[in-house]
């Protein structure tokens, strides 16, 4: 099993890298611009997607200037000099959809990361960039034809170094 789920998650990071380079361009860009024009960068994730915040915030080798968007259930004070890094499961979920739609209001900045879904709302549609980590299912067959096995938060966290790695090119250029 392990094999399987290993093949097929390296196949993910493979589509992403491929397919979502210039998504993951534009939005190093986006974000980049906070940290050359003294803003903060922002991050939230909702429910398992919140480890990619602990990852940028508090790993080993945490983002320049990253902040958790929320504290204590609080929204950070947020300037449009500042940006904004959303982390859902999939595109249609509605709590990430109001909250990039409110900072979009505010005229911040959003950066969105999660599996494109077939719905009227989508992610994609309220952010500045969209990056598709196309995870939507399981990566291992059961028997009866279900799935299991879904990594979203390290299809997410790959993104989300996808990213990073192009911040630090962006900035070491600038």
């Amino acid at each position: 099993m392990l094999k399987i789920f290993s093949t097929q998650l390296t196949g993910y990071f493979k589509q992403i890298a491929e397919k979502e380079e210039l998504n993951i361009e534009d939005g190093a860009r986006l974000l980049a611009q906070a940290l050359v024009g003294h803003g903060t960068i922002y991050i939230h994730g909702t429910k398992e997607m919140e480890a990619i915040v602990l990852e940028a915030t508090m790993g080993e080798e945490p983002l320049t200037n990253t902040k958790p968007l929320f504290t204590e259930g609080k929204m950070a004070n947020i300037t449009p000099a500042d940006r904004v890094l959303l982390f859902t499961r999939f595109s249609n979920d509605q709590v990430t959809i109001e909250l990039a739609k409110k900072l979009q209001d505010e005229g911040v900045a959003v950066v969105g990361v999660s599996a494109l879904q077939d719905a009227i709302d989508s992610l994609q549609q309220v952010v500045d960039v969209h990056i598709d980590t196309k995870l939507t299912k399981g990566l291992i067959p059961d028997e009866d034809g279900t799935r299991y096995g879904f990594p979203s938060i390290m299809t997410g966290l790959f993104a989300y170094y996808g990213v990073v790695f192009t911040i630090k090119e962006i900035l070491a250029d600038y």
